[in-house]
């Protein structure tokens, strides 16, 4: 489990390719307080680790998770949004966050205004159940409020402490976003949907 708050910004050092997997090494600043076992989300993907060194750590990606996730066109050099997982008795920020990527979504407008900017984000319009005005939604591992939403499309404000501390900065028009939903509206969704066959 995870809240949704970005620890540090990573960056990938070493990609490879193992049968029908891939292997990602990462730099990070708390690389050296993991162990293998221990479970890391990366970019919203909740991963496992599989090595730890004193200044990066290793993960493995199955094949399913590289087909529903961004994490299949990582490259070498490129920046992640890390978080562990939280501890029994650690401060609960953000919102409950499993690290199971819902869908991809892209990115349709990045606004900036007077301390705030504001992103829309395009996604399936069948999932439009799954969000809530004023809930929580989780974007490349970050949480955030819906502001906005209509069909196939919602929006999310950022603050500042944000846009620095992540990789939303760096971010374009046109890229893909790992999207995770509430899990809270996720299982009412699925009371709804199953309420008369069960």
């Amino acid at each position: 489990m995870f809240t949704g708050l970005v620890e540090a910004v990573g960056r990938v050092e070493r990609v490879a390719a193992r049968q029908g997997n891939r292997r990602f090494t990462l730099k990070a600043v708390f690389a050296a307080e993991l162990g293998a076992g221990d479970s890391v989300a990366v970019n919203g993907a909740c991963l496992t680790v599989t090595e730890a060194g004193l200044e990066d750590f290793t993960v493995e990606a199955v094949g399913a998770t590289l087909k529903a996730t961004t994490l299949g066109s990582l490259r070498v050099g490129d920046p992640v949004n890390l978080e562990r997982s939280l501890a029994m008795g650690d401060r609960f920020g953000g919102h409950m966050v499993q690290g199971h990527v819902d869908e991809v979504g892209t990115i349709r407008r990045i606004e900036r205004h007077p301390g705030y900017w504001t992103l829309a984000v395009q996604f399936k319009r069948e999932n439009s159940r799954l969000l809530v005005d004023k809930g929580s939604v989780c974007l490349d591992g970050i949480s955030l409020t819906v502001v906005g939403l209509r069909p196939g499309e919602f929006t999310v404000n950022v603050i500042p402490h944000t846009w620095e501390n992540t990789t939303l900065r760096l971010r374009h028009t046109g890229e893909p976003v790992n999207i995770e939903y509430d899990l809270a509206v996720k299982a009412v969704q699925r009371y709804l949907d199953t309420r008369d066959t069960l």
